[in-house]
């Protein structure tokens, strides 16, 4: 995934984009980098690796090296970012938001691959460049942001610093991910987050449309294109991404994740489900939210049976490896014995992607005395792999659990059926639910429905993008 934050102001902008940029850290772990222009000292850029540090650690030198009333920051898990282009349109810097999968079908058709990009390790080019590449094609930003969000297959929102001091801002073509607007007394702010800037003494400005472009100056903000009609945003953003104090679509997550909860205590009342509950809890952290709903509307006790150690172990997704994931997800882990022992729990975890974890916080809880130990998904089973945000470790279908319990029931046949296998209703649903369920020693499982986290988000089904779910764009 991947965040930015970019501000021009009347006065220095360091301040704001560093703070800003820190506050997109729970949407990347991989790299982060910073850019300012300065009247004197032109460009500026520092870039670092935020695998084992948080990005502050990193950083807090920018606050005495780098001068500018305009900055940008990003926060990536892929690309390292920004980049400092050199172009016939002028010299900027950009960050890019989102997944490109006609990446190489791109470059034979646009490019002369010889001496144009540099690669990465693995062989890949660097999808910022090949953005920035798109948009040189043209005359001007606007042109060249249309022509690559035009030839794009995925996602790719857009941040641009010019020597100039003014910001570009551009969201993706369908509106994917959110790309919103701040302003103060001493300029304006673009971000991911809306409370980013809420936080720095910015106001709501405005929040971009889908493919919508606008030029920043510290006292002026104009709209280059305006935006499309046809919107898609995430819904994933609500029930796992998203931080819980932003607002997307004027949709707070936390309240979101609330009535999320609540309907899936609705749906376990009438169908009779998990009547014995002792206590009801969330997997930290994203889940929590959406355990209170369900424990609000079922009037069974909310309680944390187990608390994560994060003043050593904040991110338990910062390596690249499962097996030392899963260690530092196990040692995060403190047991209250209280809660625990003979308990009937149940717990509402944002979603069930490969299961590898949610398995050793099962065994954890049985370990230590749980009675038994039911689950909630708040989204409808992943069927496919992300193709426009990269929101899942997952490299192919077939790494989600519920393609592969599908696979082991009924063999490729199955695949043919994955509407019936996503509803709790059908029986080919219902043994999707127990096979899981036997294979991680659940005492109960169930998902949201679509038309759950539907309602939940309140935004129109068309206007949402649910493809993980059911496939559909």
């Amino acid at each position: 995934m991947g965040g930015f934050f970019g501000a021009v102001c009347k006065n220095d902008a360091i301040s704001d984009v560093f703070f800003g940029t820190d506050y997109h850290s729970h949407l990347g772990t991989r790299r982060a980098g910073m850019a300012a222009v300065d009247s004197e000292i032109g460009l500026q850029r520092e870039i670092h690796n935020i695998e084992n540090s948080p990005f502050r650690t990193k950083f807090d030198g920018v606050l005495e090296e780098m001068k500018g009333c305009s900055a940008i920051g990003c926060i990536s898990d892929y690309d390292p970012q920004p980049l400092l282009i050199r172009s016939k349109i002028g010299t900027y810097a950009i960050c890019v938001i989102g997944v490109i999968n006609n990446a190489e079908e791109l470059i034979k058709k646009y490019f002369d691959l010889n001496g144009h990009f540099g690669v990465m390790t693995g062989g890949k080019v660097n999808s910022t460049e090949l953005v920035a590449a798109l948009i040189n094609q043209k005359d001007n930003f606007k042109d060249g942001i249309e022509f690559a969000q035009n030839n794009i297959e995925g996602t790719a929102s857009i941040l641009i610093l010019k020597e100039n001091g003014n910001l570009i801002a551009a969201r993706d073509k369908f509106g994917r991910i959110p790309v919103l607007i701040g302003k103060n007394e001493d300029g304006y702010c673009v971000s991911f987050e809306s409370f980013a800037y809420l936080k720095l003494g910015y106001a709501d400005e405005k929040e971009l449309g889908p493919a919508e472009i606008v030029e920043l100056t510290h006292n002026s903000l104009t709209v280059l294109s305006p935006a499309q009609k046809k919107m898609k945003i995430c819904s994933f953003l609500w029930s796992y991404f998203g931080y819980p104090t932003s607002c997307y679509e004027g949709v707070n997550v936390e309240i979101m994740r609330y009535r999320n909860g609540k309907i899936m205590a609705q749906n376990d009342k009438l169908n009779n489900l998990a009547d014995d509950i002792d206590y009801v809890g969330g997997v930290p952290d994203s889940g929590t939210p959406h355990a209170i709903g369900y424990a609000n509307e079922s009037g069974k006790h909310f309680a944390r049976a187990f608390i994560k150690y994060t003043p050593t172990w904040s991110r338990s997704f910062t390596s690249a490896k499962q097996n030392d994931r899963s260690k530092i997800a196990k040692m995060k882990q403190i047991p209250i014995h209280e809660l625990i022992t003979d308990k009937n729990l149940l717990f509402v975890d944002d979603s069930i992607v490969r299961g590898t974890q949610l398995k050793e916080t099962v065994d954890f809880l049985y370990e230590n005395g749980a009675k038994s130990v039911h689950m909630r998904s708040a989204c409808p089973p992943i069927m496919y792999g992300c193709k426009y945000l990269n929101f899942s470790r997952a490299t192919s279908d077939m790494e989600l659990i519920a393609r592969r319990v599908i696979l082991e029931l009924e063999g490729e046949e199955g695949l043919k059926f994955i509407d019936e296998y996503s509803s709790s209703k059908t029986e080919r649903g219902k043994s999707l639910r127990k096979a899981i369920a036997q294979k991680f020693n659940f005492a109960s499982l169930e998902f949201q429905s679509l038309e759950g986290v539907i309602e939940a988000i309140g935004l129109p089904k068309e206007c949402l993008c649910t493809y993980c779910w059911n496939g559909k764009e």
